[in-house]
């Protein structure tokens, strides 16, 4: 990450990011592949259904708490 502060990934949104989103399209991700995607508070829910009923979230975590992957 830089130094500017992250923003939501919602389409239009422009807020602080809170959450980050891991997610994995297992048809042409590796397994162990996360994409993620940044939310604010009034967008995670939103993304994270989006997400969830393609079977593409796997995680979902404060971005404070976020550790990349190695090599990410």
């Amino acid at each position: 990450m830089t130094d500017e502060t992250p923003i939501c990934s919602a389409k239009g949104c422009r807020a602080d990011a809170v959450w980050v989103l891991a997610w994995n399209n297992p048809k042409i991700h590796t397994p162990d592949r996360r994409k993620t995607w940044l939310a604010c508070e009034e967008h995670r829910e939103h993304l994270s259904q989006f997400l969830g009923v393609r079977g593409f979230l796997k995680d979902v975590v404060k971005l404070e708490d976020w550790e990349a992957p190695e090599g990410a």
